[in-house]
């Protein structure tokens, strides 16, 4: 008997989706300055919606904060 693991798109899809209002309130910034960081290929990974909204996986933006912190 074999035990399958779940694929990495069903275990994303489970992820919480936040709004740009949640990241942007997390990380302390204007929308503004995340519009200009994702322009500037800075920002964390988006999901674009069909609606054209766009949304950050909780755990991109976890792992994102996590790999810019400043070592002190």
């Amino acid at each position: 008997m074999t035990t399958s693991l779940p694929s990495r798109a069903a275990q994303r899809g489970s992820e919480r989706l936040l709004t740009m209002t949640e990241v942007c309130d997390h990380l302390g910034i204007s929308r503004s300055t995340f519009y200009d960081w994702r322009q500037a290929h800075k920002a964390p990974p988006c999901v674009v919606l069909p609606n054209g909204q766009i949304r950050v996986r909780e755990g991109e933006l976890d792992a994102w904060v996590a790999a810019h912190l400043e070592s002190s």
